[in-house]
């Protein structure tokens, strides 16, 4: 045999081996005769076999433990049998007693032999091709995709530019997340990137391709090459994979298309790289047995010592990725442990001549790159579908594999052992601890210590000689007396109330109308006024007790208790000590020889039909973890990748690991130059074909930044000249009406003062107040009677009822209300002194209204910018020029005294210099007030539509709200709104629409389904990310109900084409990456008046907040 035929026929059973461990896997049957028969059937389509096992699987009889001893060389998971280095004086368990399923094995061998020859493809290769086809077509279905859609690239490309040195992702290209994981994951192990970078064709190839399989490696290897220079040395936040998908997809043609397991293609790519390189090391080393860097860097060898009815047996065999069950194991080592023994193997280290049968595994040749694929997927037969297996399993960091290795079989063995009879005795004292905290006969159990404690506390208990009936006065109303009057607030209360609710400063007392009094409600304050009456007893009591009985019973329960809190203080310190025993068994030096550390970790988040991929990558160079999702690179934490890989907390879960040898630091090292000796980084890492590669690209994507960059600029210039123009008309205006104006009085001249510190021509909505000359004749009349009562403050209505009639804002009332207070002041001393008293009385109303503790529905930020800026420190020169500016109105103007005071404010403000308020800096903190006033109406309306039940307008209003609110936040505490209340309500607007889709969706209704699916693509699906990226835990378990609801349906009968458009959508829902796509633009906003605005978020405030605190 060449060796070429050799090879084949190693491939060939390979790939054979694999499929029939997954159907073992997967359906549970361990008859090797049953799952041949199904591969054959079904020509090896994994599905129509799985189905027709599921079939047959309860007319087949279990196979006995002899049969699975006699085919465990035959069966052992994804490994290749190496006869050639088996012991010659080991016994063969392949004889002729085997003779019919021996000839069905070298049947189905024979028939997949004679098709790879004749293809070059296997049929576990066309499986992995229906993967990428589905990948392909996804791409080409995106480019339908609406705006709302994932995957659509920013037009910017200043958003797609990579920063500095960091990572480059890898985009989805539908439904490829998968590949990105993987391909991540090796393009972090820098030998790895070596191997693929300096890789070239074998010469012979560049003329014709000998075989369909050369004609697939070769341009794929060409492509992968191509990837990972982008990968090093591209400009571009992250790049395009599809080339080499492509060339995955076009070597394969098949007419179904089936989502397959991902540890399927990991292993394919393994292969097809394997052959590549197999190519180039047969070239390079002719009439030498070749070395593939593939095998020595990714495959290790075991020995399988076993032992069948006394007889001993020995086998050599290589695996590459290791399988491992993850059902029923708590930590990785506790799975290894399962795998590296099967069966009863005391006989394997025993004299005696047992008829026990096992065997047991021991490494001999560890891989520098050792990864293990952990099961995470069963087949449920009841429902006839896999599942995923969601259960917790710990890995470590580091993982130290000489308790595995053969040279340490015997110390290991003993180890074992000690093992064992430790948890054994562990087993006896913790049920011995949980009779102590477990006590009692019936369903409810409790701590015999608390039993006994709480015996006692009833004991000591003062006697009651009545019924705890007998003392309640039935007549008496359930609340208590509701007749009582309420108490009259004091002085202190009276004065702490807010200066608009109340009739002004304490010059002498004020009696509020008594129908107001009577409205007062008294607050429920739970933590203040939970007492219970002092004539209540807080426990039961015995009735009759004599101090005698009393002492005994003490003393007795006094000793239990003693002695069971020493008893249980016991049990549970050998406890203690016997888990630090098992720990530390083998932390010995001896058995911590063989170092591994975690390198890489791929998750999958979802069920077992529909997920997203992602990975988590160390980086030694930085020291910290990384998470590869797609086009997002991000750092990480080990705290981040425990809670999305060890499983049980979501529907997250590590499926494989990926270990490096510790004492090999090749495999992560940076390459040297040897001339300069400098670490070799970027574009120096390429070689000449691949720098010219990248090189091209880069300037294509310099050249889209260019055109990007002069578009902008012509917009930009466009603009400028459209205000220019804009503005050149308003002077022109301006002049004609400055020429032709009355004597009436003018906020100042343009061109008396400097632009710097002009007042401005037309104030923002929240500082400006309608003009006097366009009030009705009875408003002007209100407001001077309010000018007056606020000095004399002894008439009937109140100044500030009469200000808020004339529908005056919160500004100018508080500025009316301190000119009123200056009478005396402006007639002794004159307007330049009753401007600085009121601007004095002003400032502190507002500073009171500042420090003051309010209810959710009365926020005086809304009401007075200048308690927004005091409560967000704003400079004291900000604050000055913005107050001068509210009394600098050119609307007040409703007498004499207010005219005169007006216009001392703008002679001060025209007296301010340039150099002394940065004009900049006080731009931009008004442009600050004006985001919390467009986020609170955001909120607002929000809010307003949600409580109408109106939850698809809503949703885009709350998440803005939340969005603009978190931005504000993120630089004061007291720049926005409550977080959590935001929070709750777009979450909650999410669930709803998510129970409203589900629901047209159950109906089965085509306009239903359609408008239902509409909802979750268009306003729930594109939520999502919003939801995962800040990583809260109420957001993602709201996230977990929404996909668990979709995912119920994957186990239910419906039509094919509810099945169609399920298995569409499924893929969109569960992709967890957090990268913003494309979405709405903010809806319009409605404008509102800061006294609307007060009332309709007090109102709504009001609203919202009775919904109690644990609801949100």
């Amino acid at each position: 045999m060449t060796v070429e035929q050799n090879v084949l026929q190693q491939h060939s059973q390979k790939h054979q081996q694999t499929l029939l461990n997954q159907l073992r896997e997967v359906t549970g049957t361990t008859d090797v005769q049953l799952l041949q028969q199904a591969l054959q059937v079904s020509n090896g389509d994994m599905a129509e076999a799985v189905a027709f096992l599921t079939e047959k699987n309860a007319k087949v009889p279990q196979q006995d433990e002899t049969t699975y001893y006699q085919t465990s060389q035959v069966a052992s998971d994804r490994y290749i049998s190496v006869g050639s280095q088996a012991d010659t004086n080991v016994i063969d368990l392949t004889g002729d007693d085997k003779d019919d399923l021996q000839r069905a094995i070298a049947l189905s061998l024979e028939e997949s032999n004679r098709a790879f020859r004749e293809t070059g493809i296997t049929d576990e290769e066309q499986a992995i091709s229906r993967v990428l086809e589905a990948s392909i077509a996804e791409n080409k279905a995106s480019l339908k995709r609406t705006h709302t859609e994932v995957w659509s690239d920013s037009p910017n490309p200043h958003d797609r530019k990579r920063i500095d040195s960091c990572p480059v992702g890898l985009k989805n290209v539908g439904n490829t997340c998968w590949f990105s994981a993987v391909i991540q994951s090796l393009f972090n192990l820098l030998e790895f990137q070596r191997l693929v970078l300096n890789y070239s064709p074998p010469a012979r190839v560049h003329d014709l391709p000998r075989n369909q399989k050369e004609h697939r490696n070769l341009p794929f290897m060409q492509e992968l090459r191509n990837l990972f220079s982008l990968m090093v040395g591209s400009k571009r936040k992250y790049v395009d994979p599809s080339r080499a998908v492509e060339i995955l997809k076009d070597a394969f043609k098949s007419s179904e298309s089936q989502q397959q397991d991902v540890s399927e293609f990991t292993h394919k790519l393994l292969d097809w790289l394997e052959d590549a390189f197999q190519m180039k090391a047969e070239e390079d080393r002719e009439g030498e047995k070749p070395k593939n860097p593939m095998v020595e860097l990714f495959y290790g060898r075991f020995l399988a010592v076993g032992v069948l009815e006394g007889k001993k047996f020995e086998n050599t065999e290589m695996f590459g990725q290791y399988p491992l069950q993850v059902n029923g194991f708590k930590d990785l080592h506790e799975c290894l442990e399962a795998a590296m023994i099967e069966g009863e193997i005391e006989s394997l280290h025993s004299a005696e001549n047992s008829a026990r049968s096992g065997q047991e595994h021991w490494f001999t040749e560890l891989p520098p790159v050792l990864t293990f694929e952990l099961s995470r997927f069963e087949f449920n037969q009841a429902l006839g579908r896999p599942e995923k297996i969601h259960n917790k399993l710990e890995f470590p960091s580091m993982l130290y594999m000489d308790r595995y290795m053969d040279r340490n079989r015997e110390i290991t063995r003993i180890k074992r052992e000690e093992i064992r009879r430790l948890k054994e005795h562990l087993t006896v004292l913790q049920q011995r601890l949980e009779r102590y905290l477990s006590y009692g006969s019936g369903p409810k159990r409790f701590p015999l210590a608390d039993v006994l404690q709480y015996a006692m506390e009833f004991a000591s208990s003062k006697p009651v000689c009545t019924s705890p009936v007998e003392d309640i006065d039935s007549s008496a109303p359930p609340g208590g007396t509701t007749g009582q009057q309420l108490p009259t607030p004091s002085t202190a209360e009276q004065d702490s109330l807010p200066p608009l609710e109340s009739s002004g400063p304490a010059s002498g007392p004020t009696t509020a109308p008594a129908a107001a009094q009577q409205q007062r409600v008294p607050i429920h304050k739970p933590f203040t006024q939970s007492r219970l009456p002092p004539d209540l007893p807080m426990h039961p009591a015995p009735r009759h007790i004599t101090e005698e009985e009393l002492r005994v019973l003490e003393g007795c329960l006094h000793r239990w208790r003693s002695e069971v809190e020493n008893d249980t203080r016991d049990l549970q310190g050998s406890i203690t000590r016997i888990h630090r025993t098992i720990e530390l068994m083998y932390s010995d030096k001896s058995m911590m020889q063989v170092p591994y550390r975690l390198h890489a970790v791929l998750v999958h988040e979802g069920q077992a039909n529909a997920g997203h991929y992602w990975a988590y990558i160390y980086d030694p160079h930085q020291r910290c973890w990384m998470k590869y999702n797609d086009i997002s690179v991000t750092k990480s934490s080990w705290e981040e990748l425990v809670r999305d890989s060890f499983g049980g907390y979501r529907n997250a879960s590590a499926y494989c690991l990926m270990y490096i040898n510790d004492k090999k630091p090749f495999l992560i090292e940076e390459e040297f130059d040897k001339e300069t000796g400098q670490i070799l980084s970027g574009m120096d890492k390429l070689p000449p074909d691949l720098k010219q590669f990248v090189k091209e690209d880069n300037e294509l994507f310099d050249k889209e930044i260019e055109e990007w960059d002069a578009l902008q600029a012509r917009k930009a210039q466009q603009e400028k000249l459209a205000l220019a123009a804009a503005a050149a008309a308003a002077a022109a205006s301006a002049a004609s009406s400055t020429s032709t104006s009355s004597s009436s009085p003018q906020p100042m001249s343009i061109e008396s003062s400097p632009p710097d510190n002009a007042v401005p021509q037309q104030d923002p909505e929240y500082m400006e107040q309608p003009s006097p000359t366009n009030d009705s004749k009875h408003l002007q009349e209100d407001t001077e009677r309010a000018i007056s009562r606020a000095a004399a403050e002894q008439e009937e209505r109140s100044p500030e009822a009469l200000l808020n009639a004339a529908m005056m804002t919160p500004n100018m009332q508080g500025i009316i209300m301190a000119i009123g207070k200056t009478s005396s002041v402006y007639e002794k001393n004159g307007p330049e002194a009753a401007f600085f008293k009121a601007i004095k009385l002003e400032y502190a109303r507002l500073l009171r209204f500042a420090q003051e503790d309010t209810p959710p529905e009365n926020d005086y930020r809304l009401q007075h910018i200048i308690v927004y800026f005091i409560q967000n420190q704003a400079p004291k020169k900000i604050l000055e020029r913005t107050l001068l500016t509210q009394f600098a109105d050119r609307n007040l103007a409703f007498d004499e005294r207010c005219k005169s005071i007006m216009s001392v404010a703008r002679a001060k403000l025209d007296l301010i210099k340039p150099e002394e308020v940065n004009m900049d800096e006080y731009e931009m903190w008004h442009q600050v007030y004006r985001n919390f006033r467009e986020m609170t109406i955001f909120m607002v309306t929000g809010l307003e539509l949600s409580q109408k039940t109106n939850y698809m307008e809503a949703l885009m209003y709350l998440i803005y709200a939340y969005q603009y609110n978190k931005e504000l936040l993120s630089k004061g505490l007291y720049r926005g709104h409550d977080e959590e209340l935001l929070g709750f309500y777009r979450r909650e607007c999410l669930l709803k629409l998510n129970e409203q889709a589900a629901a047209m969706f159950e109906s089965g209704e085509e306009p239903e389904v359609t408008t239902g699916l509409g909802i979750m693509n268009e306003l729930v699906v594109p939520c999502i990310p919003l939801l995962l990226v800040h990583d809260t835990e109420r957001d993602l378990l709201a996230v977990e109900d929404m996909r668990n609801r979709w995912c119920s349906y994957l186990g239910q009968e419906m039509e094919s084409h509810l099945q169609e458009k399920l298995t569409d959508f499924l893929p969109k829902l569960l992709d967890c990456s957090t990268e913003i796509k494309s979405f709405h633009d903010p809806p319009k906003l409605p404008t509102y008046s800061t006294l609307e605005l007060c009332e309709r978020f007090s109102r709504i405030m009001a609203a919202v907040c009775r919904l109690p605190t644990e609801g949100r």
